[in-house]
């Protein structure tokens, strides 16, 4: 009998510590719901971004990416961002996605722009600049060819040219 109260104060010690892990990790993760307005961005490549990527303008954090989806027209990637509500942002502005480092996560950066309109809910930045192919560039970098007199990877001359 008293084994049995000791295992069952155990356990809901347990629980509880389980519990207010969790309630930290939730509180600290911001991925709460933020009462603010949505705005959409067109990029042609999103390659890192993900649902709950923060927004960030001059550094801070302004809002989250919500939504991601293929726009059948142009197939593009529309990305939907809620922004805090005291933000307001110049419908001018533009939008670009990059990383905190070398091997940082992605988010959206925002610089504004100058006019005096704001964007309001349901609008969209039209300024955007895509997420870059970091392997794409170091396979560029690697393979690219640097023979002085035109030779190429293989070693081989260019074909002959023909003056006019």
């Amino acid at each position: 009998m008293q084994s049995n109260l000791v295992e069952t104060l155990i356990g809901a010690l347990v629980v509880v510590i389980a519990g207010v892990f969790l309630y930290y990790g939730y509180s600290t993760s911001g991925m709460r719901s933020t009462a603010g307005y949505h705005v959409t961005a067109a990029f042609d490549r999103v390659d890192g971004l993900a649902n709950g990527s923060d927004v960030r303008l001059s550094g801070i954090k302004v809002g989250t990416v919500v939504d991601q989806r293929i726009d059948q027209q142009t197939y593009q990637a529309v990305v939907t961002l809620s922004l805090a509500q005291d933000v307001k942002i110049p419908d001018d502005s533009s939008a670009k996605i990059t990383s905190e480092g070398l091997l940082g996560s992605n988010y959206i950066s925002l610089a504004p722009g100058g006019s005096t309109d704001y964007l309001r809910d349901g609008g969209e930045i039209m300024f955007t600049q895509g997420s870059v192919d970091l392997m794409g560039l170091v396979g560029q970098a690697l393979f690219s060819t640097g023979g002085s007199k035109g030779e190429g990877k293989s070693g081989t001359a260019p074909a002959p040219t023909h003056a006019p």
